[in-house]
């Protein structure tokens, strides 16, 4: 499940006493839902994701602790918000390789946050 937003501003859907999610990071973990896959498709599965949302699949790599109950880690750049501004967020492959998650950056993931932005950086550059 996804950590709870910290932007007022975000648009948020709601279900029966569950935590309120934005509508953009639900819509991403409703098409990452079905995987069936391996380590193997993970890729391949969430560039369709974020592709269907007209987002970005920036790269994906090892977890390497990043993460709990994890072994692969993507970054994402997807829309959020009324302004579609694109904003940075992790889907996670866990330790069995059976489903895929979706997490915005917290303390344990800054380091890779800012990568991922120094890596926009560069990409916007070229």
């Amino acid at each position: 499940m996804l950590p709870t937003p910290t932007a007022a501003d975000t648009t948020t859907a709601a279900t029966n006493g569950e935590t309120a999610l934005p509508l953009e990071l639900l819509e991403l973990e409703l098409s990452l839902d079905g995987f069936s896959g391996n380590a193997d498709a993970f890729a391949d599965a969430v560039r369709t994701a974020a592709s269907q949302l007209d987002g970005d699949f920036l790269f994906e790599l090892p977890a390497s602790g990043l993460a709990d109950d994890c072994q692969r880690i993507a970054a994402l750049r997807v829309p959020k918000g009324e302004n579609g501004a694109l904003e940075v967020v992790f889907a996670l492959l866990d330790a069995d390789a059976s489903s895929i998650r979706v997490e915005n950056p917290d303390e344990k993931t800054a380091g890779l946050k800012r990568f991922a932005d120094a890596f926009i950086g560069v990409l916007e550059r070229i």
